[in-house]
C-alpha cells in the first residue's frame, strides 16, 4: 500500500511539472499565437483527412482523399495537402481551405483563382472509425457465435462471458420484454445498433488510434442511425398503424373537414428519430467537450503563472479521469436508451398482428374449455 501512495505521489508530481515545461518550451519557441480553446475543441471534435499522432497533433496519419472534380475523379493522400500545400493532379489543382475560407478544413478546387468544392467522398476519420467499429463488433459477434457453436449452452468466461451477458441482457430485457412474437424478426437490427454504438462510444473515448474519433458526437452519424430506425418503424408498421396515423380513432370533428389529428400523428413520425439524434449527440458531445475543457484549463493557467498552473495540473488530471469513468458508463446508457427507444417505437408499429395474435390464442384457449 505505500508503495502505491509513493507511486501516485510520484505521478502527481510529474503532472505538476508538465504544464511548467509546456510553458518554458513555449517560450523559448518562437511566438506561435495564443491559445484558442474554441479552435481546439472544435478541431478535437470534428472531423478531418489524417488521424492525429499522439502527443504530436502536428503531425497526422494521412488518409485517402477522393473527390470528383471539374475534370473527374482524383485519388491521393492527404498528406499532399496537409501543412498548406497545394497539390497538382494533372491539370487541377487542390489544397486543404484555411480558417478564412467558406469551406475550412475541407479540400477544394482552384479554378481560375477561385476555390470551388468537388464532391467529396474521401475517407475522413469519422469514416475510418466507422469502418473499425464494423469491422470490431462484426470480430466480437463472429468470436461469440463460434464459441456457442462449438461449445453449445456451455458458459463462456472473461471477456466473452461479459460479450454474452451484454447480448442476453439486451435480448431479454429490452427486445423481447418489448416485442414478444415478433422479436426474431427485429432482434438482428436491434442489437446491431446497440454494439455499434457502444462501441463507437467507447472508442470515441481512447485518444489513441484506432480510437479519438468523436462518431456519436457528429450529428450526421447519430441522423443516420436515427433514419435506419425511422424505416424499419414505418416500412414494416402493420395498416392498423398507418391506420391509427392517417384516421386515428377520434371524434370525427378533430379529423374532419380539418385533419388537426392526422397532422399531429404525421408530425409525430418524425419528432421521434429526431429525438433519437439529438438525444445522442448531445450527450455524447457534452461529455467529451468537457473532458477537453478540464484538459485546456491546465494550459491556460500555465500561461498565466507556473505556479497556477501546477497546482491546476492535479485538479484538472482528477476531473478528467472522473469524467472519463462517468463517460464509460453513460456510453452504456446512451446505446442502452437508443435500443429501447427504437424498440419501443417498432413494438407501436406492430400493435395489431400483437394483438390479433393474442385475440386468436384466447380465441383457442375458450374452445379448447367449451370442448
Amino acid at each position: 500500500m505505500n508503495r502505491l501512495y509513493k507511486i501516485i505521489a510520484i505521478v502527481c508530481a510529474l503532472l505538476t511539472v508538465s504544464p511548467m515545461a509546456f510553458a518554458s518550451a513555449g517560450d523559448s519557441k518562437h511566438d506561435e499565437g495564443k491559445l484558442n480553446p474554441k479552435e481546439i475543441i472544435f478541431e478535437h471534435l470534428g472531423d478531418a483527412y489524417g488521424w492525429e499522432v499522439p502527443f504530436n497533433h502536428h503531425k497526422r496519419i494521412p488518409l485517402p482523399v477522393i473527390v470528383f472534380g471539374s475534370d473527374g475523379l482524383h485519388i491521393f493522400s492527404s498528406s499532399r495537402i496537409s501543412d498548406g500545400q497545394e497539390y497538382v493532379d494533372g491539370n487541377t489543382t487542390f489544397k486543404l481551405a484555411g480558417k478564412e475560407s467558406d469551406f475550412k478544413g475541407k479540400v477544394i478546387e482552384i479554378v481560375d483563382g477561385k476555390e470551388i468544392r468537388p464532391f467529396d467522398i474521401s475517407i475522413t476519420k469519422n469514416v475510418c472509425g466507422i469502418f473499425i467499429v464494423v469491422i470490431i463488433v462484426a470480430g466480437l459477434m463472429l468470436w461469440l457465435r463460434t464459441f456457442i457453436v462449438k461449445n453449445g449452452y456451455k458458459a463462456p468466461r472473461k471477456g466473452l462471458g461479459f460479450l454474452e451477458l451484454l447480448v442476453d441482457f439486451i435480448y431479454t430485457s429490452v427486445i423481447k420484454s418489448t416485442l414478444g412474437s415478433k422479436t426474431s424478426k427485429f432482434a438482428p437490427y436491434l442489437l446491431t445498433v446497440f454494439f455499434f454504438i457502444f462501441m463507437m462510444n467507447l472508442m470515441g473515448l481512447t485518444v489513441i488510434f484506432p480510437g479519438g474519433a468523436n462518431l456519436t458526437g457528429n450529428i450526421a452519424v447519430t441522423l443516420v442511425l436515427a433514419i435506419l430506425t425511422f424505416l424499419v418503424t414505418n416500412i414494416f408498421g402493420t395498416r392498423h398503424y398507418w391506420k391509427e396515423i392517417f384516421w386515428p380513432e377520434v371524434p370525427l370533428w378533430l379529423k374532419f373537414p380539418l385533419p388537426i389529428m392526422p397532422a399531429i400523428e404525421i408530425f409525430g413520425m418524425f419528432t421521434k428519430p429526431a429525438a433519437l439524434t439529438v438525444r445522442l449527440f448531445a450527450n455524447m458531445m457534452g461529455g467529451h467537450m468537457i473532458v477537453i475543457v478540464l484538459t485546456l484549463l491546465i494550459f491556460i493557467f500555465a500561461a498565466v503563472s507556473p505556479v497556477a498552473g501546477g497546482a491546476t495540473t492535479v485538479i484538472s488530471i482528477l476531473f478528467s479521469i472522473f469524467m472519463l469513468l462517468i463517460d464509460v458508463l453513460v456510453s452504456f446508457i446512451q446505446a442502452y436508451v437508443f435500443t429501447m427507444l427504437s424498440t419501443i417505437f417498432i413494438s407501436l408499429a406492430q400493435v395489431e398482428e400483437e394483438h390479433h395474435d393474442k385475440a386468436s390464442e384466447t380465441q383457442q384457449n375458450e374452445n379448447a374449455i367449451t370442448a
